[in-house]
C-alpha cells in the first residue's frame, strides 16, 4: 500500500472478504451439546463440515479455535485419511482426500475413539490366524 492507501504498483487489489455466515459460534455450541451427550448417554455425533454454509476463512479459524491434542493419525485406505484429535478431548478432526491430496470430505466426530480407527473383527481373526501360523512354525523350527 502506498502512503494514501492505494495499492503499490505490482500488486493487485484483493477481493473484497466474503461476509462471514455467523456459523462457527453454533457449529462449537453443536460440539459442546455432543461432548456433554457423550459424557451422560455415551452418544457418538458426526458433523460434515462440507455440508455446512461457511464463507471463505471460516473454517480455517475453527480448525485453529480447536486446535490439536496429543493424538493425530495417518491412514492409507482407499486414499489418505488424517485423524486428529483436537485440543479438546473426545473431539475429532477427520479430513478424507483423494490421490492429489485435495480434501474430499471433512468432519468432526465427537466420540471416544473415532470408528476409523477402531479394528473390525474379521480383520482381528485374520491376525489371530498369521500369529498363531507364525508361533507354530516358529516351534516346529526351533
Amino acid at each position: 500500500m502506498t502512503a494514501n492507501g492505494m495499492p503499490a504498483p505490482g500488486f493487485a487489489a484483493s477481493a473484497p472478504c466474503a461476509p462471514a455466515t455467523g456459523n462457527l459460534v453454533p457449529l462449537k455450541n453443536e460440539i459442546r451439546h455432543a461432548l456433554t451427550r457423550w459424557l451422560e448417554q455415551g452418544e457418538k455425533h458426526v458433523i460434515d463440515l462440507r455440508s455446512i454454509p461457511l464463507a471463505p476463512g471460516e473454517e480455517d479459524r475453527l480448525l485453529e479455535q480447536l486446535g490439536e491434542g496429543e493424538v493425530n493419525a495417518r491412514l492409507s485406505i482407499q486414499g489418505t485419511s488424517d485423524i486428529i484429535e483436537t485440543r479438546y478431548p473426545g473431539v475429532w478432526l477427520i479430513t478424507h482426500y483423494d490421490e492429489n491430496e485435495s480434501i474430499m470430505g471433512r468432519f468432526i466426530e465427537v466420540c471416544e475413539v473415532p470408528g476409523i480407527l477402531t479394528s473390525q473383527a474379521d480383520d482381528i481373526r485374520a491376525g489371530l490366524e498369521r500369529l498363531e501360523d507364525q508361533l507354530s512354525n516358529a516351534e516346529t523350527t526351533a
